[in-house]
């Protein structure tokens, strides 16, 4: 027998959504209509032989702004939960939607499933609008019944993850600032400060070192700037849109993945988002294989995605979830051997909450221990910077001083 999802109309009016199992599809039909259903739609959830291929994709879609997505949801959540109808509930949600761009997208959906489409055949009818994340929970929703409680843990979801991007904002802002800062000022005291200060020495025979170094870096800036900016900025765009290509961002990911911080602190934010989405689309009812799919688009790294393109099909081949993890080569052993645990004693999904919530602790230290060190370290550089365009410029004039207090005595 065949599992085909429903999408029927009742005799009092309401529009639901039922997976039932069946020999054919026709007689399903038959079924439905004896019974007094009116059959919007009737889409067997095994024939695309996956999940992805069976909500479809549209690219070239505009994505929609994360804060109205997400008071969007939670306030469709509170009305299904109060018992409305989904049309009704997504009618009366639209016209008090700010975001016109969601306004124009929420309509199409409206019409989509008053014409008889389920509501995660809608959304995935959106293009890349919607993550793939969020159709496949709409459809682990319909599917069992809850599909206000499948929302509420994909905001929260979505909430969890903000927050981590606003962590790793806020650590990285005041360092990015400090280094913006020390740039200009060389940048200033190059073109403006330090030639008018070398009219003062121009009849003087011998300078010090450091005034030397100091003034020639300062008349090569000075003297190319016109050259030198438009260059700086060149390069700023070419990395800018190489890295936006398949083959600069790999090798940009690869990159950063040697370096000694960050690449352990990206491997550890990969490990939280990635068993989060997993956990996620577990308690929704999506299958193991179908989740693990899924989840693995989560993973920003182009060169950790890479390595998990093995997970998969380990799993399809009926290996053990934390065998085929390890052999991805990029996830902990001791997020293994929590994962491992949970898979042996049937609570993987709780267990891989508890890894989720176990790295975004650790990434709040690492952030904190990584701010606490650079600060320093540029407030250093920045003081050695000053203090050497100083001495550079006073070290003369304190030569000149020494040597008229030498000549009178």
């Amino acid at each position: 027998m065949a599992e085909y999802l429903c999408r029927l109309g009742t005799p009092t009016g309401e529009i639901i959504t039922r997976t039932v199992e069946a020999t054919a599809e026709r007689d399903l039909r038959s079924k439905f209509e004896r019974e007094g259903f009116r059959v919007f739609s009737i889409a067997s959830t095994k024939g695309g032989g996956s999940l992805g291929r069976a909500l479809g994709s549209e690219s070239g879609t505009k994505k929609i702004k994360m804060a109205d997505f997400l008071l969007f949801n939670q306030q469709l959540s509170a009305l299904l939960r109060a018992g409305l109808p989904i049309l009704q509930a997504i009618g009366i949600l639209r016209k008090r939607i700010q975001n016109e761009h969601l306004r124009l997208v929420m309509e199409d959906v409206e019409e989509k499933v008053r014409a008889g489409q389920a509501l995660s055949q809608a959304f995935a009818a959106q293009g890349d609008a919607f993550p793939r994340i969020y159709i496949a929970s709409i459809l682990a929703g319909e599917r069992s019944g809850s599909l206000d409680e499948v929302l509420m843990r994909y905001v929260k979801y979505q909430k969890t993850l903000a927050d981590a991007r606003r962590k790793i904002k806020k650590s990285l802002s005041y360092p990015m600032v400090l280094i913006s800062a020390s740039l200009i000022l060389v940048m200033v005291l190059a073109t403006f400060v330090i030639p008018k200060f070398m009219k003062l020495y121009e009849g003087q025979n011998e300078l010090p070192f450091v005034t030397i170094a100091v003034v020639n870096t300062a008349s090569f800036i000075s003297a190319n700037l016109l050259w030198l900016l438009p260059t700086l900025i060149g390069a700023l765009i070419f990395i800018y849109f190489w890295r936006r290509t398949p083959v600069g961002r790999l090798t940009v990911d690869r990159w950063v993945l040697r370096t000694p911080v960050a690449g352990e602190t990206v491997r550890q934010l990969t490990i939280a988002q990635f068993t989060r989405s997993l956990a996620t689309l577990l308690a929704g009812g999506i299958t193991l294989p179908e989740s693990v799919e899924i989840a693995s688009e989560s993973i920003t790294n182009r060169a950790l995605r890479k390595a998990s393109e093995g997970v998969l099909s380990g799993i399809r081949e009926g290996k053990p979830f934390t065998d085929s993890l390890e052999r991805a080569g990029w996830v902990s052993e001791l997020a293994i051997d929590m994962i491992g645990v949970g898979e042996r004693s049937g609570a993987l999904r709780e267990m891989l909450d508890e890894v989720a919530n176990f790295y975004d602790s650790e990434i709040d230290v690492r952030l904190n221990a990584i701010t606490t060190f650079i600060e320093p370290i540029i407030l250093i550089f920045m003081g050695s910077l000053v203090m050497t365009i100083l001495l550079a410029m006073y070290l003369p004039l304190f030569q000149m001083i020494g040597n008229m207090g030498g000549g009178h005595r």
